[in-house]
Protein backbone atom coordinates (compact mmCIF):
# COMPACT_ATOMS: atom_id res chain seq x y z
CA UNK A 1 0.00 0.00 0.00
CA UNK A 2 1.53 3.28 -1.09
CA UNK A 3 1.45 6.31 1.13
CA UNK A 4 -0.52 9.21 -0.31
CA UNK A 5 0.54 12.80 0.20
CA UNK A 6 -1.84 15.48 1.40
CA UNK A 7 -2.47 16.74 -2.13
CA UNK A 8 -3.09 13.22 -3.47
CA UNK A 9 -5.45 12.49 -0.57
CA UNK A 10 -7.26 15.78 -1.24
CA UNK A 11 -7.72 14.91 -4.93
CA UNK A 12 -8.97 11.43 -3.94
CA UNK A 13 -11.60 13.03 -1.67
CA UNK A 14 -12.69 15.33 -4.51
CA UNK A 15 -12.85 12.29 -6.82
CA UNK A 16 -15.12 10.40 -4.44
CA UNK A 17 -17.30 13.49 -3.93
CA UNK A 18 -17.72 13.87 -7.70
CA UNK A 19 -18.54 10.15 -8.18
CA UNK A 20 -21.19 10.29 -5.42
CA UNK A 21 -22.84 13.33 -6.94
CA UNK A 22 -22.73 11.93 -10.48
CA UNK A 23 -24.80 9.00 -9.17
CA UNK A 24 -27.30 11.55 -7.83
CA UNK A 25 -27.71 12.95 -11.36
CA UNK A 26 -25.46 16.02 -11.38
CA UNK A 27 -23.34 16.71 -14.48
CA UNK A 28 -19.55 16.89 -14.45
CA UNK A 29 -19.68 20.50 -15.63
CA UNK A 30 -22.03 21.60 -12.83
CA UNK A 31 -19.92 19.79 -10.21
CA UNK A 32 -16.74 21.34 -11.59
CA UNK A 33 -18.05 24.89 -11.30
CA UNK A 34 -19.69 24.27 -7.94
CA UNK A 35 -16.36 23.09 -6.51
CA UNK A 36 -14.42 25.99 -8.08
CA UNK A 37 -16.97 28.49 -6.75
CA UNK A 38 -16.60 26.96 -3.27
CA UNK A 39 -12.90 27.83 -3.36
CA UNK A 40 -11.28 24.60 -4.57
CA UNK A 41 -8.36 24.92 -6.97
CA UNK A 42 -9.44 24.64 -10.60
CA UNK A 43 -6.42 22.45 -11.45
CA UNK A 44 -7.13 20.03 -8.62
CA UNK A 45 -10.81 19.84 -9.58
CA UNK A 46 -9.80 19.09 -13.20
CA UNK A 47 -7.40 16.37 -12.00
CA UNK A 48 -10.17 14.84 -9.90
CA UNK A 49 -12.58 14.91 -12.87
CA UNK A 50 -9.97 13.23 -15.10
CA UNK A 51 -9.53 10.54 -12.46
CA UNK A 52 -13.30 10.04 -12.23
CA UNK A 53 -13.56 9.69 -16.02
CA UNK A 54 -10.71 7.15 -16.03
CA UNK A 55 -12.22 5.10 -13.20
CA UNK A 56 -15.70 5.14 -14.71
CA UNK A 57 -14.39 4.14 -18.15
CA UNK A 58 -12.63 1.14 -16.58
CA UNK A 59 -15.87 0.09 -14.86
CA UNK A 60 -17.95 0.34 -18.04
CA UNK A 61 -18.85 -3.01 -19.60
CA UNK A 62 -17.26 -3.91 -22.91
CA UNK A 63 -19.81 -4.80 -25.56
CA UNK A 64 -19.13 -8.23 -27.03
CA UNK A 65 -21.57 -8.00 -29.92
CA UNK A 66 -21.70 -5.45 -32.67
CA UNK A 67 -25.00 -3.75 -33.42
CA UNK A 68 -26.89 -5.21 -36.36
CA UNK A 69 -27.57 -2.76 -39.17
CA UNK A 70 -30.73 -3.38 -41.15
CA UNK A 71 -31.76 -1.76 -44.40
CA UNK A 72 -35.31 -1.12 -45.55
CA UNK A 73 -36.20 -0.10 -49.10
CA UNK A 74 -38.95 2.50 -49.13
CA UNK A 75 -40.82 2.66 -52.43
CA UNK A 76 -41.21 6.05 -54.07
CA UNK A 77 -44.75 7.39 -54.14
CA UNK A 78 -46.56 7.22 -57.47
CA UNK A 79 -46.03 10.39 -59.51
CA UNK A 80 -49.23 11.87 -60.90
CA UNK A 81 -49.26 14.17 -63.88
CA UNK A 82 -49.37 17.85 -62.92
CA UNK A 83 -53.00 18.34 -64.05
CA UNK A 84 -54.21 15.47 -61.81
CA UNK A 85 -52.40 16.96 -58.82
CA UNK A 86 -53.91 20.40 -59.44
CA UNK A 87 -57.48 19.23 -60.07
CA UNK A 88 -57.37 16.43 -57.49
CA UNK A 89 -58.07 13.66 -59.98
Amino acid sequence: MKKMGKKEDYIQKLTEYIKRNLKKGYTLESLKWALVNQGHSRMEVVKAIERVETELSQEAPVLQTKPEITYEVIPEPEKKPWYKRIFGL
